[in-house]
């Protein structure tokens, strides 16, 4: 692995924060692109989604859906996906929010992740209501939804979110997952 990559994964343990979010946002743009070294930091990011602290659970989660999306030809997410499907329950609400607004890159890597990850979102905007702040879920999941129909152009997405909406009770909630994904 590159000196430069290993150097912003190492500044994410940095004291100053801005150090920390620049690294983060150069890796995150790095991995945009298929890259070489996913399975040199695979365990490491595993082993990240446990950790006490909620934001290296939170960049850990989000690095592997990235890395999932472009980089990952052994497939190694479809082991690992209930780990990092985990985070979204974490008990810090802006972990588990981050975690589930990244989940959708792991659909881009083929149809069977897409299909994995289409049943846990739809699954989970039906159950997520006794959860902490179910509208912010639901909005997530349905922008989810949207963010996989860019990246795929499946057609069949944007009608599993037209279906999930129209399970909504609130008109208020149905009008504003609607608008998310037209």
């Amino acid at each position: 692995m590159e000196k430069g990559i290993m150097q912003l994964f190492s500044n994410l343990t940095e004291r100053d924060r801005d150090i920390q979010y620049e690294s983060y946002e150069e890796l995150m743009k790095i991995m945009q692109e298929p890259v070489d070294w996913t399975y040199a930091v695979w365990e490491q990011l595993i082993q990240a989604l446990t950790y006490k602290n909620g934001h290296v659970r939170a960049s850990a989660a989000q690095f592997l859906c990235a890395l999932a999306a472009k980089s990952d030809p052994e497939e190694r997410v479809l082991e690992d996906f209930l780990k990092i499907w985990a985070v979204t329950y974490d008990e810090k609400t802006e972990t588990a929010r981050l975690t589930l607004q990244a989940i959708w890159k792991i659909g881009l890597a083929g149809q069977v992740q897409r299909d994995l990850v289409v049943s846990y979102l739809a699954k989970r905007f039906q159950t997520c209501l006794d959860e902490k702040q179910p509208a912010l879920m639901r909005y997530d999941i349905i922008v989810s939804f949207k963010k996989l129909f860019d990246g795929t152009k499946d057609p069949k997405l944007l009608k599993i979110a037209e279906r999930l909406i129209a399970e909504e009770k609130d008109v208020k909630y149905k009008k504003k997952y609607m608008k998310a994904i037209h």
